[in-house]
């Protein structure tokens, strides 16, 4: 099991990854444009190289570019989720942790991971439910007039991923509490 949440995760955050670079290059396109654009413009270049300027004016930003970003930003988010979940990469203020037993500190670690399933889970049903009214009513973009849903969708997909590797490791730090064995990646945390 551990290895099919292991292709999950990586998935997940291959796909983020592809969405989150493709957004870099598009905001750097679309910055360029507009900066082409405004150079274009100015008094300097429309006074000693008309023909440049005229040039630089076809240059402009990406038409609906905020609207690509909102929506591939908010499924990479999600998209990454997973993984930065099943390998304990979530900030964590251990302090006072170190300093009770091991037990104590797996059953809190336990709770949490419930807690953050139980969330996860919780997001899922109301992006879908969200998704289901984006659909029926038609909502779309302003700029680019794609439907709402679409964005929905791909946020829907990514907390699904996330809700079932949350619960997947809630499940089984809950088996570390009482068995004592790991049925977590090796590799945990962050690393400093």
């Amino acid at each position: 099991m551990i290895k099919t949440m292991e292709w999950l995760a990586r998935m997940m955050a291959l796909a983020g990854g592809l969405v989150l670079t493709a957004l870099v290059v598009l905001v750097c396109v679309s910055v360029a444009g507009r900066g082409l654009n405004t150079l274009g413009h100015s008094d300097f270049v429309t006074a000693f190289a008309p023909a440049v300027a005229d040039m630089l004016k076809n240059f402009g930003p990406v038409k609906g570019d905020f609207e690509m970003v909102e929506a591939g930003i908010a499924f990479s988010i999600f998209a990454f989720l997973p993984i930065c979940q099943l390998h304990g990469g979530h900030a964590t203020v251990d302090i006072f942790t170190n300093l009770v037993p091991k037990t104590a500190n797996r059953a809190i670690v336990a709770f949490w991971e419930v807690v953050l399933a139980g969330l996860l889970v919780l997001i899922s049903w109301r992006l879908y439910e969200g998704l289901l009214s984006k659909m029926n009513n038609g909502e779309t973009t302003f700029l680019l007039q794609f439907p709402i849903w679409w964005a929905y969708l791909a946020s829907f997909i990514g907390s699904v991923a996330a809700a079932i590797v949350g619960v997947y490791c809630a499940i089984a730090r809950i088996l570390m509490l009482v068995t004592g064995r790991s049925h977590m990646p090796r590799t945990e945390g962050a690393v400093h």
